[in-house]
């Protein structure tokens, strides 16, 4: 009977660089390895009989079968793809880190269709078996005509034994014999996992079954063959991507829209991006786009080939042309990485340009959860922002979506070049009101991001200013038809400072238009700014180093305001003055930011008092 032993060789040219690091991280991953291998032998098997090198009958089922034994302790792994002959078992076995894929490709990719690669390159993924195993048997038989059955063993180290076996079928079975620390992978559920996360969109048709069962008929496979990701666009209906979002990324929230990548040259590239419906902006920190290679899982969120900021959408990229380690499980430096980086930008710009152009409406419906990313985006990627600053929306206090030129074209003769904004509707209300009284429109900057944002665009937007809507209102408010009366405007400057108290205080006298409102508060946008950046450095006295400067407007039109000048000379109404003075500060205070506990307590105590005086 044919028996041999002998020791495994070392294919030195590709294991050295391994030598010098751990080849897996996790341990599960040699069931995506094996897995992965029995793939590929159907793969080949296939594609030799498209070209007439191998005979295989028209209804064969090709399929991977997982077997796990508890009694035995054993996981089995079995195809009935291409085989092998004793000679290859010693070609591609004995010699560690000789891939089987990689010569197969070299002989045959003149006959082969290149968007269809074979997944191993290394020849290294099933020694990873030996990581859970004491033993590792394999029992092949190959397709070829007249070829004997062989089996090989080892027990983890250099040595083998080759035999003649009694397999009749052709394929191929691994067996490892799990060690203490790999019976863990005995439990179905784990298993199970393991397979649906690494292989769920294989090729060929995987099944996990407990050996000691009889094999059950409605079977069904743990992985989906022909993911979305590789059927044409065009053959792709709205309601199949929404329910492979679902299916993949267990979010029950149908995504707002989504892009189908299909590239072919210059290099091999599909997938979907979703840009997903987010509750609130916290939403946003992190999304997860999976990365396969020849629709074997690599992990997610690659920063090398995603780019950053679209690593806040979700979704799945499969390419065969990643230059990926030993381990399949990170990129190796590449030209390619950077030019489907680049590729997988510009896709993402083109299709918001073509919302923006065609869907104007959805495209502004779309806005509030997608303008985060696209922000971010453009401050990230100079190359994404020149690609999409012209379609840059802002909604408006008048609930309209309008581009930064709209905005400036539209109030070039009220402040030419400056912007005005809002972030915080509810306590900036009165100052909105304020310009919808006068026609006036500010945009809607509420994201934690727009401080930054700002900053970016007036660099890269020659001459445009963004102001605060509470930072410099006289100027658009104010009303040049009314004279202001010099001594009176003195005396009411005079009456504030004396009654308030507040030494670094600058008060103004103006005539506002349109409001009865008796004074505003404005604070400075550039000292704002510098408190605010400060603000992110610990221990920084940030009000010494860069005190607000705020300016109290008091508004000559008030009718309050001339009664309080009406009762400046009194002598017996200074109490009432100052109570009055106070308050017009606290009111106008309030409606710029919230006021202190102690500010508070006296708003209210004063409140009380001027009630009282009304009684």
């Amino acid at each position: 009977m044919y028996k041999e032993n002998g020791n495994i060789s070392i294919h030195t040219e590709n294991i050295f660089p391994i030598i010098k690091k751990w080849l897996y991280s996790d341990k599960d991953i040699f069931v995506r390895e094996l897995i992965s291998n029995a793939s590929d032998a159907i793969s080949k098997l296939k594609r030799l009989a498209s070209i007439g090198e191998a005979n295989i009958n028209a209804d064969t089922k090709f399929e991977v079968r997982v077997l796990y034994n508890k009694d035995n302790n054993t996981i089995k792994f079995i195809d009935n793809g291409i085989g092998m002959t004793a000679d290859e078992v010693k070609k591609y076995i004995n010699q560690v880190a000789f891939s089987g894929a990689e010569d197969f490709i070299s002989r045959y990719k003149d006959k082969m269709d290149e968007a269809n690669q074979i997944i191993g390159h290394f020849g290294l993924g099933f020694y990873s078996s030996f990581m859970v195993s004491e033993k590792v048997e394999i029992d092949t038989l190959s397709f070829k005509e007249g070829a004997e059955a062989v089996k090989w063993r080892c027990t983890g180290g250099t040595e083998y034994e080759l035999e003649a076996s009694e397999r009749s079928e052709r394929g191929t079975t691994v067996t490892l014999y799990l060690d203490e620390e790999g019976k863990e992978f005995l439990n179905e559920y784990k298993l199970r996992e393991i397979i649906e996360k690494h292989c769920s969109f294989l090729p060929v048709e995987i099944y996990l079954e407990n050996e000691k069962e009889e094999r059950k008929e409605d079977r069904k496979p743990l992985n989906d063959t022909q993911p979305l990701w590789t059927k044409n666009p065009k053959d792709c209906t709205d309601e199949e991507y929404k329910e492979f979002y679902t299916k993949v990324f267990k979010d029950f929230k149908e995504p707002l829209f989504w892009i189908h990548l299909n590239v072919d040259y210059p290099f091999n590239l599909k997938g979907i991006l979703y840009f997903p419906k987010l509750k609130h902006e916290l939403d946003a920190s992190e999304g997860q786009i999976k990365l396969y290679n020849n629709q074997v899982f690599v992990a997610d969120n690659i920063k090398e080939i995603i780019p950053e900021f679209l690593l806040l959408l979700k979704g799945v990229i499969d390419c065969a042309d990643l230059p990926l380690n030993v381990s399949r499980s990170f990129l190796q430096k590449d030209a390619n990485v950077i030019k489907i980086s680049k590729h997988i930008t510009k896709k993402v710009s083109d299709k918001l340009t073509e919302l923006f152009k065609k869907e104007r409406d959805k495209y502004n419906s779309f806005w509030d959860d997608i303008n985060v990313f696209i922000k971010y985006g453009c401050m990230r990627d100079e190359s994404f922002y020149d690609k999409v600053k012209d379609i840059l929306i802002f909604k408006t206090t008048n609930e309209e979506y309008i581009t930064l030129q709209q905005y400036l074209e539209r109030n070039k003769e009220k402040h030419e070049k400056k912007v005005f904004y809002v972030n915080d509707e509810v306590q900036q209300a009165q100052y909105v009101k304020l310009f919808k009284e006068n026609n006036l429109e500010a945009i809607i900057l509420n994201s934690a991001i727009d401080s930054h944002f700002i900053n970016f665009l007036e660099m890269k937007e020659s001459g445009v200013q963004f102001n605060r809507i509470d930072s410099d209102l006289s100027d658009v408010l104010k009303d040049n038809e009314a004279a202001v009366d010099e001594s009176k405007a003195k005396e009411l400057e005079d009456m504030f400072k004396a009654n308030l108290g507040k030494d670094k205080l600058t008060i103004k006298v103006e005539s506002l238009k349109a409001t009865r409102i008796p004074a505003i508060m404005l604070l400075s946008e550039h000292s704002r700014r510098m408190q605010e950046m400060s603000a992110m450095f610990r221990g920084m006295d940030v009000k010494n180093m860069f005190p607000s400067e705020e300016t109290l407007v008091i508004n000559k039109n008030s009718e309050l305001i001339n009664a309080l000048l009406d009762m400046s000379n009194n002598e017996d109404k200074k109490e009432d003055i100052k109570l009055i003075c106070e308050h017009i500060y606290d009111l106008a205070l309030i409606g710029n930011k919230q006021l202190g506990a102690e500010e508070m307590a006296k708003f209210i105590e004063r409140s009380n008092k001027i009630l009282e005086k009304l009684i």
